[in-house]
């Protein structure tokens, strides 16, 4: 029977490229152990490509699935008896393989008797930081990633509202893409920032979006065509041209995304009052370069940065678990019904910029 005084989740996640399982004990006094945390990145799979192929992840997650959870079960050493639910990210993501996890989960909690939790992907972001240290609500969200990036006030589980988004590219999609526009491999995020450190950031002038606007929305698709353009006027590059492009591009993101934030926590005050803290997560969050840009906004707005360590940044199971149980712990669950989503926002008042899309496969 499972013990009243601590909640045992286990957590699905497969809605990108990253098969992941983990189970996650929070205790009464709202404190979190993770037991096991396993993550299968398909990056390999994906490489060839320069993107991540919906089929080709779909059916990775079918093959992987299964053995990880078993793995992360034992590694645990947990039995399935004593699980008081089961969560899995039930979007958004890739369709094929949020079927393969929310699948997964169904049949696990109807074979064992167990609470069925459908996360949301966002949510699960969102709520990263209270697995890892004591964060009281509300905070701010800065939640940027290969298919998403937003400003997200976060009020409470279940409690969200949306002060920012991309109209077009995601942050980490446009790193990705400006990286196979200049030939370096994928995944394209941790090349664009290991060239930038060995170029010069002055050398192309290139945009900063949205600077100075009043709303606290993102938009990278220019920015991305600006180097797109420095980058067919260059007719044969040398690795110094790409270190400098690299720069420059890097170094554009970074000053636009520190007005960006620096207005949505001005929105955010102005509507919520002074944040208990500044968070990110997401995969952009390992970039060393926009973590200093960010601890120089979180100063300049006299609050506290918070990045959850990388391993809780990018997609994880231990995430989902946790959502789930923060979910459990106020009573909501789901039933069988619950559907897989493509799309699914976190604040459910907000609408998606025209234009907006959430992918990173593709070019």
């Amino acid at each position: 029977m499972p013990d009243d005084r601590r909640t045992l989740v286990l957590g699905i996640e497969t809605t990108c490229d990253e098969t992941a399982a983990a189970v996650v004990e929070r205790l009464s006094d709202g404190t979190a152990n993770i037991l096991s945390n396993i993550v299968r990145s398909q990056t390999e799979e994906h490489a060839i490509y320069g993107g991540v192929v919906p089929e080709i992840a779909a059916r990775a997650h079918v093959d992987l699935l299964d053995g990880i959870v078993d793995s992360a079960m034992k590694d645990a050493g947990v039995g399935y008896a004593q699980l008081s639910a089961v969560a899995a990210a039930a979007g958004p993501g890739l369709i094929g393989g949020v079927i393969v996890g929310l699948t997964t989960a169904k049949a696990i909690a109807m074979v064992h008797d167990t609470p069925l939790i459908a996360v949301n992907h966002l949510e699960a972001h969102a709520l990263t930081p209270r697995l890892t240290c004591a964060l009281a609500f509300p905070y701010c969200l800065f939640l940027a990633s290969g298919g998403h990036t937003q400003i997200v006030a976060v009020i409470g589980v279940g409690n969200y509202v949306r002060l920012g988004t991309t109209v077009d590219d995601a942050i980490g999609e446009a790193f990705d893409k400006v990286a196979k526009m200049l030939g370096l491999p994928y995944p394209g995020g941790p090349e664009v920032e290991l060239a930038a450190r060995g170029g010069d950031a002055t050398r192309f002038a290139l945009p900063r979006p949205m600077l100075g606007r009043d709303d606290a929305n993102f938009s990278l698709s220019g920015l991305k065509t600006a180097v797109r353009n420095e980058a067919a006027r260059l007719t044969t590059p040398e690795p110094q041209d790409i270190r400098d492009l690299c720069a420059s591009f890097q170094a554009a993101v970074l000053e636009s995304t520190a007005d960006r934030l620096s207005v949505g926590l001005r929105l955010f005050q102005e509507r919520f009052g002074p944040p208990r803290a500044l968070v990110a997560a997401g995969g952009v969050a390992a970039n060393q370069a926009i973590r200093g840009a960010l601890q120089q906004v979180a100063a300049k707005a006299e609050t506290t940065l918070i990045i959850p360590p990388p391993a809780l940044c990018t997609d994880n199971g231990a995430m989902i678990a946790w959502a789930g149980a923060e979910r459990l712990a106020l009573g909501l669950t789901d039933t069988m019904d619950a559907a897989p989503r493509a799309r699914w926002l976190l604040d459910s008042n907000a609408s998606a910029p025209a234009g907006h899309r959430n992918s990173r496969a593709g070019f």
